[in-house]
Parts: structure tokens; sequence; C-alpha cells
């Protein structure tokens, strides 16, 4: 199902930019960012814009069609992260250092796992930027909570 470009526009506006998953701002980046389904099409989901949500491209794929993941700390299965319904502080801070993200909640580590949100399991790409975006001055996004030392 294609998502209509009026939905388009109120996604990528309702972020500000923004992956809703990783926080990464998509102006820094290279590539134009995705809309992902938060309930995806085959267990239901729509293509209203409740539903989308704008990710980059690593969550997106990374995410595919799975709305649950395992906790590593509790080894429990619970829901990841819906954008839609959650304040992304809730579940998330930043380390000290602005890049690596810090599971707060069961959903948050979860998801953290998931998605690979800190790159652990990849080439180290994501890692890369997010050290060049904490360089220029461009992350973490000023809002996001950072843990203290």
């Amino acid at each position: 199902m294609a998502v209509s470009a009026v939905s388009r526009r109120v996604v990528r506006e309702r972020a500000q930019l923004r992956c809703e998953y990783c926080h990464a701002d998509e102006r820094w980046q290279f590539i134009r960012f995705t809309i992902d389904h938060v309930l995806p099409l085959s267990a239901g989901g729509s293509g209203d814009a409740d539903n989308l949500a704008l990710a980059c491209r690593n969550c997106n794929e990374r995410r595919g069609n799975r709305s649950e993941g395992g906790d590593p700390e509790t080894g429990q299965v619970v829901p990841i992260f819906n954008p839609r319904q959650e304040p992304w502080a809730d579940h998330f801070a930043w380390d000290v250092t602005g890049m690596r993200i810090v599971g707060r909640t069961s959903t948050g580590r979860a998801t953290i796992e998931l998605l690979d949100l800190n790159d652990n399991r990849h080439d180290g790409a994501v890692l890369r930027i997010r050290q060049r975006d904490v360089s220029d001055g461009y992350h973490p996004p000023s809002e996001d909570p950072i843990l203290s030392k």
C-alpha cells in the first residue's frame, strides 16, 4: 500500500526530519529517510498517518515487520518502542558522549537490541555518522536526555 504524499509530509513534519527510533537527523545524512508502518501492514496496520513513523534506512530495514524484541537484561520478549504512543525519552537516553543510546526500560533495551541502534553487530557506519554529527554539533538533539557520569 503506497503512502500518500499528504501522509508523507505529515509524518516528516511531525518527526522534525528525525528518525523516530534512533533520532538521527535526516538533514545531515546522505540518503532520504523512509516511512515506516509502526504496526506492519502484515499485522493489520494501516497507511494512516497515525500508524506511520519516519525512519532511517538502518532502523527500517533492521526492524522489518517485527514489533517485539528480547530485553537483553531480563530475557523477556516485549513490544518494541512505538513512536506514535510513547515519548522517546521515557525509554531512551544518550550516554555522556552522545554516541550511544541507553535503554531506560525493557522496551528501550529490546528496541536497541532489535534495531541494533548502537551498531554493535554491523560495520560501525551508524557510529561513524553519529561521531561526525556530535563533532559538528548536530547531535544529540537538544531535547533528548543525556545520562550523567
